[in-house]
């Protein structure tokens, strides 16, 4: 019989194998950097004004020169999506950040203080989520105001009931563990294991939510923008330049431009967020 002793380069081969990463997800990184460069330096990226057009060039298909076309005032389509990034991707990470915190701090309450404490805001984490996020975030807005800050601030409170129930989970979870009944039987306070134990192992699923969120939270914001729920015209918001394209069946670029983008970026950001949680 043969014995078979694994030889120092198969074992490289293993780690190497373990921290791979998916061509899929590296590309999807490069695209999300790429949008993230539009929204800070959109100058360096687009080189004709995003407001100002000229009617002698409007309504053309895509070219060398206008990559997205021109809209029905002139203006090129591409450098409206250029700009138009910062407003979608900051309000997007304004709504991640409010349902992170909101939600995180709800669930992490909920799930380490239990009692009462836990069947309070269980219930009305179970309320939050019995009504649509874009629903949710359509009541909010139609309250504060049709502006964009509005709109990200509604739709981070829409999120904050799914960002909640994860942590609670996770938080319910650790708190069984072997571990943290060793820690107290240790002698170790409640703060120290909320702190040392509890929080290190539930951040993980609500570092990837976060991600899948801020995917979600663009498709939710370029939808209310779409529904006029955002700034007014001539705003560059990817929902704006979807709505405004519609009215302009002959020339189809106008809608599928914006729309490419907005598809392509949530798809990058899903696949990351899928990777994050393996």
């Amino acid at each position: 019989m043969t014995l078979l002793i694994p030889t120092p380069v198969t074992r490289r081969r293993t780690r190497f194998a373990a921290w791979d990463v998916p061509l899929a997800v590296i590309l999807s990184f490069l695209f999300v950097t790429l949008v993230i460069a539009w929204s800070l330096f959109p100058s360096l990226f687009a080189g004709y004004d995003p407001y100002f057009g000229d009617t002698s060039r409007k309504l053309l298909p895509p070219s060398g020169e206008f990559w997205f076309g021109t809209d029905h005032l002139g203006r090129d389509v591409f450098s409206r999506v250029v700009h138009g990034s910062w407003s979608s991707v900051t309000s997007a990470a304004i709504a991640v950040c409010i349902g992170l915190v909101v939600g995180g701090f709800l669930g992490l309450v909920s799930g380490f203080v239990a009692g009462w404490t836990d069947v309070i805001v269980a219930r009305f984490i179970d309320v939050l989520l019995a009504i649509p996020n874009f629903l949710l975030a359509v009541v909010i807005v139609s309250s504060f105001g049709f502006q964009t800050i509005n709109v990200a601030i509604a739709t981070g409170i829409a999120s904050v009931a799914i960002f909640a129930r994860v942590m609670r989970a996770e938080t319910l979870k650790a708190s069984t563990s072997v571990f943290v009944e060793a820690s107290g039987l240790l002698g170790g306070s409640r703060w120290h294991i909320l702190l040392r134990h509890i929080l290190p192992n539930a951040y993980r699923s609500i570092l990837a939510l976060a991600v899948l969120q801020f995917g979600s939270c663009i498709l939710i914001i370029a939808g209310l923008a779409f529904l006029g729920y955002g700034d007014p015209p001539p705003a560059a918001d990817w929902g704006v330049l979807v709505s405004n394209g519609k009215d302009y069946p002959s020339s189809p670029w106008l809608v599928f431009a914006p729309s490419l983008v907005i598809v392509a970026t949530v798809l990058a950001i899903n696949r990351i967020s899928r990777w994050l949680r393996r």
